[in-house]
């Protein structure tokens, strides 16, 4: 059986961080708010928590998940490297909208799917997400639906879809417009903006200073 947390009430939402907390720890899956769309999510580095999470939404690893942090200094042990591209995408657009495809540290023991050694990581704008993240560290967090079915908007939308196979359901509030965060893969010679969502292309080239391609 799932449980659904109101968190607009300041003691269900504190019970829900707890119980959230302890089903990330032992594997279990989440749906959380976030600033795009609900997400749904476990612990990165859980192999059956992954496995669990693609099963849920009925996809394979063909279509890998990416990861949320709760901190900028967060993705310097998960990266083989942080580019300075990338130091600038986070101080203007972290927490918020950007999502950044970089090489994964070859040591962390993690199976998101097929990466290709890459990892795609965000930290998102929603203060229920980040107190989570921040109590639990990086989680594999994809869209809060089934495949092929609109992402979810609402933690009521989320779970008419994912049901029992999510433990915890965090309801934050309607997320607004469901509109994703903008991918930029920075692990070619040149920046490509792989998505265009809530960041435009514009906004990204000015920050790193050139023109870039939207694949």
């Amino acid at each position: 059986m799932s449980t659904v947390y109101d968190c607009a009430d300041q003691q269900a939402r504190a019970a829900g961080l707890t119980a959230a907390a302890a089903a990330v720890r032992s594997g279990q899956l989440v749906v959380i708010p976030t600033d795009t769309v609900y997400g749904i999510g476990c612990d990165a580095f859980s192999t059956g928590g992954v496995r669990a999470l693609l099963r849920a939404k009925q996809r394979g690893p063909d279509m890998p998940v990416g990861v949320l942090v709760g901190s900028w200094s967060t993705i310097d042990g998960l990266v083989l490297g942080v580019p300075d591209q990338a130091r600038a995408l986070v101080e203007a657009f972290w927490p918020g909208d950007v999502s950044i495809v970089l090489h994964h540290a070859p040591s962390l023991a993690w199976d998101l799917g097929s990466t290709k050694g890459t990892v795609m990581l965000r930290m998102p704008l929603h203060p229920v997400a980040l107190e989570l993240l921040r109590e639990v560290g990086p989680m594999a967090v994809s869209s809060a639906n089934t495949s092929g079915q609109p992402p979810a908007a609402t933690a009521e939308e989320a779970r008419s879809q994912l049901g029992d196979s999510v433990g915890v359901y965090l309801d934050g509030g309607p997320s607004g417009e469901a509109v994703p965060s903008t991918i930029v893969d920075l692990t070619g010679d040149e920046p490509v903006v792989l998505r265009e969502g809530a960041v435009t292309v514009d906004a990204i080239s000015e920050v790193l200073g050139t023109d870039v391609t939207a694949n």
